[in-house]
C-alpha cells in the first residue's frame, strides 16, 4: 500500500522543483514524526510531535499529546517543554548558543526517542547579489548569498526563502566540499513558471526573504536526502536518514540563523 510522508509539509517546498515532497513508503503511517529546532536567536523553541498518515489524509497529521519532552545541552542547561497545542511543545527559558551540543529526549506513547545536534559557529551573511538570464522572451533570476566559508572543512548550510510574504517556503542546502575557505559562488535559483509545479514566477518588484542557517552534518544529510527523494533521484521506499533514535521520522536541528531580504530589480 502506498503511504505518503510529507515531512515538513506546512513549512517547506523544494527550490529545484517547487512541489510537495511525496515519498512512496512501505506502511509508514502511524509512525512518530518529530520536528525540533534550537537556534542562536532568542526562544522560545518548538518541538512538534505528530504521526505520519496515509496519502489519502494529506495535511491531517494527528498531534501527539502527553509526551515528556526534555531539552538539554552540554553546559548543564535543561528544561522540560510545555505542551501548547497542535503537537507543539515549547521552551520558556532555554537559551541556544553556537558551539554547544544539544540533546532532545522524548518519552511518547511508551517509547523513548533521543537526538543530538551541535550548533555550528555563525558565518556572516553579508548580502545578496542578483543575476538574471533569458530563455527566449522569459527572464529568470538568481540570488547569490554573499558569505565566506571558514577555512576548516566541513561547514554546511541551509538556505530557505519566501516570496512577498506569501507563506510558501523553498529550501536548498550547500556544503563547502568544493569551495572550502572561499567566498560563496553558488546562487539560489528563484522559481518561474518553467519549474515543475511552481505557482509563482519571480518578477521585478518581488521581495525575496532569505534565511541562512549554519547546520551540522547530520541535518545536512537529512535535508540532502529529502531534496533528492522529492526530485525523484532517491530509491523508494525510503525515508530521509533521521538523527532521531528508535525509528522516529523527522529531524532535530541546532543551527544559527541570519535573515536578509532583497527586492528584484
Amino acid at each position: 500500500m502506498k503511504n505518503t510522508f510529507l515531512i515538513i509539509l506546512s513549512l517547506f517546498l523544494v527550490t529545484s522543483c517547487q512541489k510537495e515532497i511525496d515519498l512512496d513508503l512501505a506502511d509508514q503511517s502511524g509512525k512518530i514524526v518529530i520536528e525540533g529546532n534550537v537556534t542562536n536567536q532568542a526562544g522560545p523553541y518548538i518541538v512538534r510531535i505528530t504521526k505520519s498518515v496515509e496519502f489519502t489524509q494529506q495535511n491531517q497529521y494527528p498531534a501527539v499529546i502527553g509526551a515528556q519532552v526534555i531539552l538539554s545541552d552540554n553546559t548543564g542547561q535543561t528544561e522540560t517543554l510545555q505542551y501548547v497545542g497542535d503537537g507543539r511543545y515549547m521552551t520558556s527559558a532555554f537559551v541556544g548558543a553556537s558551539g554547544r551540543t544539544y540533546t532532545l529526549k522524548i518519552q511518547a506513547e511508551g517509547q523513548q526517542y533521543i537526538a543530538q545536534s551541535t550548533m555550528p559557529e555563525a558565518v556572516d551573511f553579508e548580502g545578496l547579489e542578483q543575476d538574471s538570464f533569458k530563455f527566449g522572451d522569459k527572464t529568470s533570476y538568481t540570488l547569490l548569498p554573499i558569505f565566506t566559508d571558514p577555512a576548516v572543512l566541513g561547514n554546511r548550510y541551509l538556505f530557505s526563502f519566501t516570496i512577498n510574504d506569501l507563506g510558501k517556503k523553498y529550501i536548498d542546502v550547500f556544503s563547502d566540499n568544493l569551495n572550502n575557505g572561499l567566498p560563496n559562488q553558488r546562487p539560489i535559483m528563484l522559481p518561474n513558471d518553467d519549474n515543475d509545479g511552481a505557482d509563482h514566477e519571480v518578477v521585478v518588484g518581488d521581495t525575496i526573504h532569505v534565511e541562512m542557517q549554519s547546520i551540522d552534518n547530520n541535518v545536512f544529510t537529512f535535508y540532502s536526502a529529502l531534496l533528492n527523494l522529492s526530485n525523484g533521484s532517491g530509491v523508494t521506499p525510503a525515508n530521509p536518514p533521521s538523527n532521531i533514535s528508535n525509528g522516529a521520522l523527522g529531524y532535530f536541528s541546532a543551527h544559527t540563523v541570519k535573515n536578509l531580504s532583497y527586492t528584484i530589480q
